[in-house]
């Protein structure tokens, strides 16, 4: 199974003046763990993920003053639509990350996260375990 059958094609995208509440609130709303940030004129494409946003107030940060440029990881690991599965979780598991943002033709695709491919697997393995 491939990267493009498990990931999502609804890509939450924002900017890095977004405050870490905004990115909070449409992460809510669009049930994401991860939002896309875009930076044409800085860093270009980067990850904000929840984690991000709980560190920043676990350190007692201002949500509402923290910018979402200031906390979004730009040395991010992209994948292609046709990895397998498992070249994106072995990714994963090296980098210590959750999401991974899917880059098709330099453009964000989608996004898949641990969780996609677990949904993706267990299905599979269930039938595997019995059909033995």
């Amino acid at each position: 199974m491939l990267v493009r059958d498990a990931m999502s094609t609804v890509v939450l995208t924002i900017g890095p003046a977004h405050t870490l509440r905004q990115a909070a609130a449409l992460m809510a709303a669009r049930r994401v763990g991860a939002a896309v940030v875009l930076d044409p004129d800085g860093t270009g494409t980067g990850i904000l993920t929840e984690r991000d946003i709980l560190n920043s107030v676990g350190l007692g940060q201002n949500p509402d003053l923290e910018p979402a440029g200031a906390h979004t990881t730009t040395d991010v690991v992209f994948a292609a639509p046709t990895w397998t599965l498992d070249e994106a979780a072995h990714a994963m598991a090296h980098g210590g990350f959750r999401h991974l943002i899917v880059l098709e033709r330099g453009e964000p695709a989608g996004i898949v996260s641990v969780r996609d491919i677990i949904r993706c697997w267990v299905p599979v393995r269930q039938r595997m375990t019995l059909s033995h």
